[in-house]
This record gives structure tokens, sequence and C-alpha cells, in this order.
């Protein structure tokens, strides 16, 4: 059993400040992708979320950007979450991911995720056997 590998959350200049203020910063916020699990988190209580990797059924890097916006975002289990315009990666689940988003349950089917290594994110999904 492989040691789960950890991506940090990718956070832009500006919005790191911002961000940290409240407690959706950097310390403890980030993926972890297991041999059993993906796990998400961003904050102590903005999200997370926790998913068999079994249930990932495509992994991809963006090449898209996100103006504006920063945080945690979502609707109807396509959710966003980034603290950077950049660096997204997609992960798409079936079932559904189960999620809090400020404590309040969720679940994600589409997750779009601003990583420092999307690259590395979507490589581990498939080398952890999930349809990446």
């Amino acid at each position: 059993m492989a040691a789960p590998r950890w991506f940090t959350l990718r956070y832009g200049r500006y919005s790191r400040p911002f961000l940290k203020l409240l407690a959706l910063g950097p310390d403890g916020s980030g993926l972890a992708v297991g041999d059993a699990d993906v796990a998400v988190q961003m904050g102590s209580w903005g999200f997370s979320g926790r998913a068999p990797t079994g249930s990932v059924t495509r992994a991809s890097v963006l090449s898209e950007t996100v103006s504006l916006t920063r945080g945690v975002h979502g609707w109807r289990g396509d959710w966003l979450v980034n603290g950077a315009g950049d660096g997204l990666a997609e992960i798409l689940f079936d079932p559904p991911m189960r999620a809090h988003v400020v404590g309040l349950p969720v679940r994600v089917r589409r997750l779009r995720i601003a990583v420092d290594d999307p690259q590395g994110l979507v490589a581990a999904l498939a080398e952890r056997g999930s349809g990446a």
C-alpha cells in the first residue's frame, strides 16, 4: 500500500492573503490521492470531501483559466475549489463524491480544482487505477 500523494492548492499572489484571512489559505488545504480514496480540503470550514478512487471516471488538466472568482463555488454537482485562476484540473466522479461546503452536505460529480501540479495530480489518479 503506497502512501497518499499530497497536492497543494494553488493560490494567486493577491488571493493568498485574502483567503488566509478567511481561514481558506494554504495551511491544511490540498488534495490527497491514496490507494483507497481521494480527499480534498480547503481551509478548516470551506470545503471537505472524500471519495473512493474507483469513483473517479476521468481526470484531466484544463487549459482554461477562471477570472476573478476564488474560494469554493458550485451548484448541482459542479464545483470549483480554487485559490488561483490557473493550474486547474478536472475530476469527474460516479457515484458523486460526498462533500461539505461551509458545513452543508453536497454531492460532487465534477470538481475543478486549482493545484500547483495538475499534471502530477492526473498522473497520480491514473496510477491509482481510477478511470483517469
